[in-house]
């Protein structure tokens, strides 16, 4: 498959959709679109802040939509209320196209309690599960840590990992479903099958850079360093 043949873009919130939107300026999330040139079909990994922004998009790449990748829950992924404003998501994202969202089967109850998208609309998942757009794979990688059912998606030589990693750092643990023995678990066994030559894409623009390969993230992020669990419990173990 040549490199021609995959859609990728990653879209800033603030800047490239809901650019008059305060709080996704203010966050900075990482909206993904995925997808096959040659069939025109593609995804959208957590489209927060603005669907119909989203659709704009793809319509002028001549690609259309024809699924959701949840990573995680939080409402500045998929939409609902947050820090008392309200986000939109996947659920006026519905009202506008009807597609599958996929999620792992541990954030299914969290996506439908926070956005009422309802179980219907949901396709669940196990981690190593594989979905297609077109004839470009994508494997969805369970990654629990910051959130019980947190997924990363791994796309030829890119991963997409959500709040799971950082260019620097990772995600919370601290918050509600989040497991610090778990994210290490997810970092160093989980992520383990991803190349060092795999170009890493968070979930927000935490760091100067977009993106980065994971060998240096796994050389220069300091989530890295400890050299066991313990170790790693009792600096970030809280």
């Amino acid at each position: 498959m040549s490199e021609q043949q995959l859609y990728f873009r990653q879209l800033l919130s603030g800047r490239d959709v809901g650019t008059e939107n305060q709080i996704a300026r203010q966050m900075m999330n990482f909206i993904y679109l995925i997808g096959d040139r040659t069939t025109g079909e593609a995804v959208v990994i957590d489209p927060a802040y603005d669907p119909q922004g989203i659709i704009n998009i793809l319509e002028e790449d001549e690609m259309n939509l024809t699924g959701v990748l949840a990573t995680h829950y939080h409402p500045d992924h998929v939409g609902g209320d947050m820090m008392g404003f309200s986000i939109s998501g996947i659920t006026d994202l519905l009202n506008l196209v009807s597609v599958p969202i996929h999620v792992q089967n541990e954030e299914a109850e969290l996506v439908d309690k926070v956005t009422g998208v309802g179980h219907d609309n949901l396709i669940t998942h196990s981690s190593g599960d594989k979905i297609t757009v077109g004839s470009i794979e994508i494997e969805l990688i369970h990654t629990p840590g910051h959130t019980p059912g947190s997924q990363c998606f791994l796309v030829q030589d890119r991963l997409v990992a959500g709040d799971t990693l950082f260019l620097d750092g990772c995600g919370r643990t601290d918050l509600p479903g989040g497991d610090p023995r778990q994210m290490y678990e997810s970092l160093t066994t989980r992520l383990a099958k991803v190349p060092d030559t795999a170009t890493l894409f968070p979930g927000h623009l935490y760091s100067p850079k977009p993106s980065q390969s994971m060998g240096e993230t796994r050389e220069h992020n300091y989530v890295f360093a400890p050299s066991s669990a313990e170790q790693w419990m009792a600096m970030f173990g809280g």
